[in-house]
């Protein structure tokens, strides 16, 4: 019986390589991801050189998606989204010195978030044992214990159930 030759493991680590570099592998995800997080920090700078560097972690910044010398900003309130298109002008060219390239600027509210929750059911609701019998249940225990003898095994064990259950 002839097995297959085991491959190489360094051409495979290699070929690994190669995807996570291509433009179709990870390499163009993390390339993004490190556009954003420059574009997140020249923000911040350009908002500290504006005296706005307190809404700095209140901005989720991207590039639209159609144009990339569209930026386009998600904020949290009506306040925020107003002082910014108050000062869009000077937030671009503070932007150019930090070296982002852009020629407009969208400023857009986050989607509220649900005022629901749903949340899991407590779990003493769930392991609360009933605690005694009900009115129909003693009467029927009780209706068994006088047609018990008296010195039956059986008739001393339903006493016991009796007395250990409270009403």
């Amino acid at each position: 019986m002839n097995f297959p030759p085991k491959p190489n493991r360094t051409q495979v680590a290699h070929e690994l390589l190669d995807f996570l570099r291509g433009s179709e592998g990870l390499g163009g995800i993390l390339a993004k991801t490190e556009d954003l997080a420059k574009l997140r920090i020249a923000l911040k700078a350009a908002l500290f050189e504006l005296d706005l560097d307190n809404l700095a972690s209140k901005i989720e910044a991207g590039w639209r998606s159609g144009g990339q010398n569209e930026l386009f900003l998600l904020v949290s309130g009506a306040s925020i989204a107003t002082r910014l298109q108050q000062v869009l002008p000077s937030l671009i060219n503070e932007l150019a010195k930090k070296g982002v390239v852009c020629t407009a600027i969208k400023v857009r509210l986050k989607p509220a978030p649900p005022t629901w929750e749903i949340k899991p059911r407590e779990r003493h609701q769930e392991t609360a044992k009933p605690k005694g019998f009900n009115a129909v249940a003693r009467a029927s225990w009780e209706s068994l214990l006088e047609k018990l003898a008296p010195d039956s095994d059986l008739r001393k064990a339903v006493e016991r159930l009796l007395q250990s259950k409270p009403k």
